[in-house]
């Protein structure tokens, strides 16, 4: 690729972390487009996307591990639950009919947005529940499924487990954003660009430029988040939900 080519994947690369970051959750709104746009093809370019949000993750987990809010037990819980389910999205993303697939998920994750402006309380505090045996499995259910969205479908499906540990387990914005960056980020993209990796292919020759802006954007996306609190937080989320829906709808 040409130098400026490089900077143009820099500068999306960086714009769409930063929001992701902020919001928890949306980067393929823009990565994953743009790298189509510039002639990747579908497989190739989410493998490609996985490996670069992996630094999105990094750049977050810098700066939430100054602030100390993942608790080490749920932190396992989270990997545990969806893990599997990110390897079994990924596994069979390369069969599925795309476009029927971002149709469904642009409509649920429009849900995901319209439930949040509509629970003006939603996520402006600490308020754990669901910390029971029952709570536990029906949360890491919800959380198996999201895994495989995430395996499968990258743009917008972060955002599913940021709102999910928001409802189910009571968390306010800001940690469960925390939550998604740091394990949705690494270990879930991670796991998803692997097996992508083994299955199709990566362009390395791309991923300097991605690296570099996920990793930025997200150091910056994060600071944010953490410095004007839930209710930012709160908006960019269904800022960020209503976007990434309609985009996917309307592609």
């Amino acid at each position: 690729m040409s130098i400026l080519d490089q900077t143009l994947l820099f500068v999306i690369a960086l714009m769409a972390n930063l929001l992701s970051a902020l919001s928890g959750g949306g980067a393929g709104l823009v990565q994953l487009p743009a790298l189509i746009f510039l002639g990747l093809p579908f497989g190739v370019a989410l493998a490609t996307h996985k490996v670069a949000s992996v630094a999105l993750g990094l750049g977050a987990t810098l700066r939430h591990l100054k602030e100390n809010t993942l608790e080490r037990r749920f932190t396992g819980f989270i990997l545990i639950t969806g893990l599997p389910g990110v390897m079994l999205g990924a596994s069979f993303i390369l069969q599925v009919p795309e476009r029927t697939a971002e149709i469904a998920l642009g409509l649920l994750t429009m849900g995901l947005g319209l439930y949040s402006v509509l629970s003006p309380g939603l996520g402006q505090d600490y308020l754990p529940r669901n910390r029971s045996r029952r709570g536990y499995l029906m949360g890491g259910i919800g959380l198996f499924l999201i895994g495989v969205l995430n395996g499968s479908l990258t743009s917008g499906t972060g955002l599913f487990c940021t709102l999910w540990l928001v409802y189910w387990f009571g968390l306010d914005y800001k940690r469960a954003v925390a939550y998604t960056l740091v394990l949705v980020g690494i270990f879930w993209n991670g796991t998803g660009a692997l097996v992508l990796g083994v299955l199709g292919e990566i362009r390395w020759s791309w991923l300097p430029a991605l690296i570099a802006g996920s990793l930025i954007g997200g150091y910056l996306g994060a600071s944010l988040g953490i410095r004007h609190g839930n209710r930012w937080i709160k908006r960019a989320f269904e800022a960020v939900t209503l976007l990434v829906g309609l985009s996917l709808i309307l592609k």
